[in-house]
């Protein structure tokens, strides 16, 4: 079998990971792979790296055409039988090649919630009969996906994975880096979240946790793990309501293996998601939960099962779950246990193994 997966992105984020992963466990089930990237990208250095046969293109708007071409040619010369489009921009070439004659079936990735555009170009493109199957990164995905597209039968879920063997390393008694690198003593806790610092993430209803659990006399310190767009808005904010102080924003960390066995709590307040796989990195490292019931979320969290469920912008619900978790040793031991079965459902195994089999019924078909 041959599969090329195009991957349209400049730089390295969680999507482009999941092609690596991808990739990766593909190879170990005798398929060969090929990638289309971008020029000068991130994946392109990545291919370079682990001599993967890849083509390196521009995904400049203007140029997509003559790509396009290009692309039409490497898969003819490859012998390519599918093309797993990895992004939106990555489906635009990839209907462009296919509408200029290349001879294999695609398969379309969706990892957001969001609708899709409306222009007239997108709605063609997502109902484009050379799209075989649609693979949504969970259920919520798949049902905004089957509400927008004429054979909503094309979607399926295939959920993300996540690499297990990375968080074997660090455990709760042998995890120090944020206690020595912001300096702090015994017998605070430790609560954070990994995410970007953007609309979608709600900061906002974090802080006004963070709040809460401070006015209830709760001793910790907070952790805002990432960067983004509104990090000075967020931290203005955090201001306003006095805990500048008590929340330490750190920036991107490339270290999560070892920054989330030492978190007491990995609280996440965001309002959108596909699936979120710091969800699931938590779960791996033994990190109770306590999330709002957004996008995929719920799937992976269970109420008082796998980890603490609330509606979105709810402060005070997420402020008293987190009681709950922290202040009953019992809830959390169970929580942990259960997540720690759940997040078997979700490994990069388990990803490429659903991936492959729509694979071969696309070509059975």
């Amino acid at each position: 079998m041959r599969i090329l997966h195009i991957a349209s992105e400049k730089t390295w984020r969680g999507g482009e990971q999941q092609i690596a992963y991808l990739i990766e466990e593909l190879q170990q089930q005798q398929v060969y792979n090929y990638v289309a990237c971008r020029s000068g990208s991130a994946f392109e250095a990545y291919c370079k790296q682990h001599g993967i046969p890849h083509i390196s293109l521009s995904f400049a708007k203007p140029l997509l055409p003559l790509s396009a071409l290009r692309l039409k040619q490497y898969i003819k010369t490859n012998g390519v039988q599918l093309v797993h489009m990895h992004s939106s921009l990555a489906h635009t070439l990839g209907v462009l090649a296919h509408l200029a004659g290349a001879r294999a079936g695609l398969i379309l990735s969706r990892r957001v919630e969001f609708s899709i555009g409306t222009n007239p170009f997108s709605t063609f493109k997502y109902n484009y009969s050379g799209v075989k199957r649609i693979l949504c990164v969970a259920d919520n995905v798949r049902r905004a996906m089957v509400a927008s597209i004429a054979d909503g039968s094309k979607c399926v879920t295939v959920h993300s994975g996540i690499d297990l063997n990375i968080f074997s390393r660090y455990n709760r008694q042998n995890a120090s880096f944020l206690r020595i690198t912001y300096n702090i003593e015994e017998g605070y806790t430790l609560i954070g979240n990994v995410s970007a610092l953007d609309k979608h993430k709600d900061y906002f209803t974090f802080l006004d946790t963070v709040y809460l659990l401070k006015q209830n006399g709760l001793k910790a310190k907070y952790f805002a793990i990432g960067s983004g767009s509104l990090e000075q808005e967020i931290k203005a904010y955090a201001s306003k309501r006095g805990l500048q102080d008590d929340v330490i924003f750190t920036g991107f960390l490339n270290n999560v293996s070892e920054v989330l066995p030492e978190l007491d709590l990995f609280l996440t307040t965001t309002l959108k998601e596909g699936l979120m796989n710091s969800v699931l990195n938590a779960f791996a490292c033994r990190t109770p939960v306590v999330a709002t019931s957004a996008g995929g979320i719920p799937e992976m969290v269970i109420d008082g099962v796998t980890g603490m469920l609330a509606p979105i912008k709810s402060p005070e619900v997420l402020a008293h779950k987190c009681l709950q978790v922290l202040q009953n040793p019992r809830l959390r031991e169970q929580l942990i246990e259960n997540a720690s079965l759940k997040v078997l459902e979700f490994t990069k195994q388990q990803t490429a193994i659903k991936t492959l089999a729509v694979y071969k019924d696309v070509l059975s078909s």
